[in-house]
């Protein structure tokens, strides 16, 4: 297999595999089960993946990890929206 086709096949199954969880905190409007901690982590991971990215000029790593923040960080922002205080 191609590595170009392996790495953006990996990429988009990575990025995409939060989207549930979001939907589902959007729609509950419940973050109970929602580690802020465990979301912090991710954020700063995938954060420096994307770094790497741009460090390596590989523009895979750069899309699905940069895809991959922004959905983390609309459910950090769920979190902060829905969090029972």
């Amino acid at each position: 297999m191609n590595e170009n086709i392996l790495g953006i096949v990996a990429g988009v199954l990575t990025s995409i595999s939060m989207i549930p969880q979001l939907i589902k905190v959007i729609k509950e409007k419940n973050v109970d089960d929602i580690s802020l901690v465990m979301l912090l982590v991710l954020i700063t991971g995938l954060s420096l993946w994307v770094w790497y990215g741009f460090m390596k000029d590989e523009l895979p790593i750069i899309l699905s990890n940069a895809f991959a923040v922004l959905v983390n960080i609309s459910l950090l922002i769920c979190y902060m929206i829905y969090r029972k205080s």
